[in-house]
């Protein structure tokens, strides 16, 4: 049976796919734009029986073209926090998703998709309620508002529908993502290009390399979509973290630590890193102020309910884990 992914040349939806083919799917149709083309790297180790441009797939998929689906994992969207073009990501994000879960439905078919801990914007509360919800940028807006579609077809859903807030992700195969590569990956380059990190300094109540975040593996976040694939009577919108908040200093000593270990040098502690000059911290940019989330922690009480209960990586395991693989790929 057929298993479509959207996305799936990009950073979690390419790890799906090899999850996928790991559990002996091969009847898997990648949907995604391959403007970026090297984006294809992500793919190419992977066993795929169809790929379709996103602007071919709509039309074909809500005339059901596929025959018989059993799930589509919608990981496709515009991922930057950072992008001012409202149209472009209402589009992408909002639009496209909208038309999509108005297909499956249609057709009832599950629809598995990527949502946001952006929604939550600058509170403190990280649970899934409409009152917790306050997005700081346009990408979190786009989110927050599919959900709110979401919200109002769960009632009369004809098929499963599950949306996973993602919090901050990090892991194999986000290479190309660039400036919104995760804070690990850009550690690892700064670190074998300069031999040094460098981290934002203080902003709001936080110190330097003092802000904190629910930094969660693509190995969990896998996981837990495989989970709900398996599960289809099952339905909402859940977060996916890793449940803890840690700040950016552990991340930047993981990856420093993680290296200095395969050369054979002792482990630092934060003090002898900032001592040695091989962790520094920059000005806090400008362009962020007020459209930061200086502290995110998933609520995972929700995800647990429903008989998730696998254990999830501390950064100091999930880094070490994708610096060995950064260290293999650039080998």
């Amino acid at each position: 049976m057929t298993i479509i992914v959207t996305g799936a040349a990009g950073f979690i939806g390419s790890n799906l796919v090899q999850a996928l083919n790991q559990r002996g799917e091969t009847e898997i149709i990648a949907v995604d734009d391959l403007r970026d083309g090297d984006k294809f790297t992500n793919l190419a180790d992977s066993e795929i029986a169809d790929y379709l441009d996103k602007d071919d797939f709509l039309e074909r998929f809500a005339r059901g073209q596929f025959g018989k689906v059993r799930a589509v994992l919608h990981q496709g969207a515009c991922s930057s926090t950072v992008e001012s073009d409202g149209r472009l990501m209402m589009d992408n994000n909002y639009r496209f998703s909208r038309d999509l879960l108005e297909s499956a439905q249609g057709l009832q078919v599950p629809l598995l998709y990527a949502s946001s801990a952006a929604v939550y914007g600058a509170g403190r509360d990280f649970r899934e309620q409409r009152e917790c919800e306050r997005p700081l940028n346009v990408y979190g807006y786009s989110k927050f508002l599919f959900d709110q579609r979401v919200r109002r077809q769960l009632p009369v859903a004809r098929s499963q529908v599950v949306g996973l807030r993602y919090f901050n992700v990090y892991g194999p195969h986000e290479q190309h993502k660039g400036a919104m590569a995760s804070v690990a990956m850009h550690c690892f380059n700064q670190y074998k290009a300069h031999g040094k990190v460098s981290l934002f300094g203080s902003y709001g109540d936080y110190p330097s390399g003092g802000h904190l975040r629910d930094f969660v593996s693509v190995e969990d976040v896998v996981k837990v979509n495989l989970f709900f694939l398996d599960r289809p009577q099952l339905s909402g919108i859940f977060n996916v973290g890793s449940g803890r908040a840690q700040p950016f200093n552990d991340v930047a000593l993981a990856v420093i630590n993680r290296l200095r270990e395969q050369q054979d040098q002792p482990p630092l502690s934060l003090e002898m890193a900032l001592l040695e000059g091989i962790l520094e911290y920059s000005e806090f940019p400008d362009h962020l102020r007020g459209k930061y989330q200086c502290y995110t922690c998933a609520d995972l009480e929700r995800l647990r309910a429903v008989g998730y209960q696998a254990p999830t990586l501390t950064v100091e395991q999930g880094v070490a884990r994708y610096c060995d693989w950064l260290q293999g790929t650039a080998a």
